[in-house]
C-alpha cells in the first residue's frame, strides 16, 4: 500500500478557494493557475539525502540568471545523467547510486531551477532543458540518461532539439498535453475551462501550444531514433499507465517495463526496477 503524501496547508487553502475564483473571478482564476502551474512545492532533503549530497562533487550552473545547483559521485569517465520530476530533487534517485558505482560509472545529477538548493520560486521546461544543455557541455555526453516524471519531458525536449542522447529511461513520465494540465487542475480542485484558458495563454505566451511542450509531440519529432526504455507502475495515481501506453502507442520500438504497487516515487527505491534500468544501459 503507497505511503499517503501529507498535503501543504498552502495548497489545501488554495483548494478550497480556487472553485469560487472560478465561479466568481475566472480572470483572476486563470492568472492564480498560470502561477502555480509554473511554481513547483518546495520539499526539504531528508537526512539520507544530506548525506548523499555532503559526498558530491558540487558545480554550478547559471540558467535565466539562476543559480543552479548540479553534483557529481565517482570518479569513472562514463557517466549517468539523472533528472528529476517537478517539485523533485537530484538525490531522489539515491537508491540508484550504488549500483551504478559498483557498475563503474559515474553519477550526474541536479536541483532543476526553483528545486532543490537551486535559487527560483518559478521554472518552466525551458530552463530545465537550457540546464540539461549546460550539462552536456561541461561534463560530455554521458553513456545514459535516467528521467523522473516531468525529467523524462525535458529528457526528450532536449533530444528533440538535438541534443545527444545516447539512451533514455523514462520512469512514471508524463505524455499526454490535456492529461497533464488536468492534474495540476484537480490538485487545486480547478475545472476544464480553466485548462482552455491556460491553453490561450501558453499559444500567447511561448507562441506554441502546449501540446508542443509534452512528450506526445515530441517523439514524433525526433531527428534520430532513440533508444528508449519506459519504467511505469500500473497504480501510479499522479501519471497514470496510459501515458506510457500513448507513447508506446506512438513510438513501438521503446521497451516498457511495468510495475506493479509501487506508485509515482517508491518505484525509484526498487532494486529491481533499478538493476533493470542498469541492464539497458548497458544493452543487456
Amino acid at each position: 500500500m503507497s505511503k499517503q503524501i501529507k498535503v501543504p496547508v498552502l495548497l489545501r487553502i488554495v483548494r478550497w478557494w480556487f472553485p469560487k475564483l472560478e465561479k466568481f473571478a475566472p480572470p483572476l482564476a486563470t492568472r492564480l493557475f498560470v502561477q502555480l502551474f509554473f511554481t513547483p512545492l518546495h520539499y526539504g532533503f531528508n537526512e539520507k539525502e544530506l548525506e548523499w549530497v555532503s559526498k558530491a562533487n558540487r558545480f554550478r550552473i547559471i540558467v535565466n540568471k539562476k543559480r543552479v545547483e548540479c553534483y557529481s559521485w565517482g570518479s569513472a569517465q562514463p557517466y549517468i545523467l539523472f533528472v528529476h520530476g517537478w517539485a523533485g530533487r537530484a538525490t531522489q534517485f539515491r537508491k540508484f547510486f550504488p549500483f551504478l558505482l559498483d557498475a563503474g560509472f559515474r553519477i550526474v545529477s541536479f536541483d532543476g531551477p526553483a528545486h532543490g538548493n537551486s535559487q527560483g520560486k518559478r521554472t518552466n521546461i525551458l530552463e530545465f532543458g537550457e540546464a540539461l544543455e549546460k550539462i552536456f557541455t561541461l561534463q560530455g555526453e554521458p553513456v545514459g540518461v535516467i528521467a523522473h516524471s516531468f525529467g523524462g519531458v525535458v529528457s526528450l525536449l532536449a533530444a528533440t532539439n538535438g541534443l545527444p542522447v545516447k539512451k533514455l529511461i523514462n520512469i512514471g513520465s508524463p505524455v499526454i498535453g490535456d492529461k497533464i494540465i488536468m492534474t495540476f487542475l484537480n490538485a487545486v480542485n480547478g475545472s476544464w475551462p480553466t485548462g482552455e484558458k491556460f491553453k490561450a495563454y501558453m499559444i500567447k505566451k511561448f507562441n506554441r501550444s502546449f501540446d508542443e511542450f509534452s512528450s506526445q509531440y515530441f517523439i514524433q519529432h525526433l531527428k534520430t531514433p532513440l533508444p528508449l526504455m519506459l519504467v511505469h507502475d500500473e497504480h501510479d495515481l499522479e501519471v497514470t499507465i496510459d501515458h506510457a501506453e500513448e507513447l508506446l502507442r506512438i513510438y513501438p520500438q521503446a521497451l516498457l517495463y511495468k510495475t506493479s504497487g509501487l506508485g509515482h516515487t517508491r518505484v525509484l527505491k526498487d532494486e529491481t526496477v533499478i538493476k533493470e534500468c542498469l541492464k539497458f544501459i548497458r544493452g543487456n
